[in-house]
């Protein structure tokens, strides 16, 4: 069989489903362990950490999420695949990058008809 994710080659009793795809074990571990934008407890914990550290604003963000942050600041409401292709990520590494935006409360995610986009709260 393969992983639908990576086109990797695994042995039937080695492969996990998750969201109607059959994975291997790296890409099934992956996909439970990303960050989830909207998750209340991330974000409480989040504002708690960031309190605790001084931070705020874009204080304590990486390069990667700093960057986000600013060209939503710069271009306002922007379409997901507009940002997917700006930052050279996939929609996967992108959403892990957003969610630390979306608990710290700096951005967050509208849908708008069939289309997602972000902007800054």
């Amino acid at each position: 069989m393969l992983c639908e994710k990576c086109q990797a080659d695994i042995a039937k009793e080695e492969t996990f489903q998750h969201g109607g795809q059959t994975l291997c074990e790296d890409c099934y571990v992956e996909a439970l362990s990303r960050p989830q934008p909207c998750d209340p407890g991330a974000v409480s914990a989040a504002r708690a950490a960031r309190e605790l550290q001084g931070h705020t604003g874009i204080d304590g963000l990486t390069p990667t999420q700093k960057k986000i942050y600013n060209y939503l600041k710069e271009k306002g409401k922007v379409p997901r695949e507009e940002l997917v292709k700006y930052m050279q990520m996939t929609p996967e590494e992108l959403q892990g990058q957003f969610a630390v935006l979306r608990h710290c409360e700096l951005a967050k995610g509208c849908k708008i008809g069939n289309k997602i986009y972000f902007t800054l709260m």
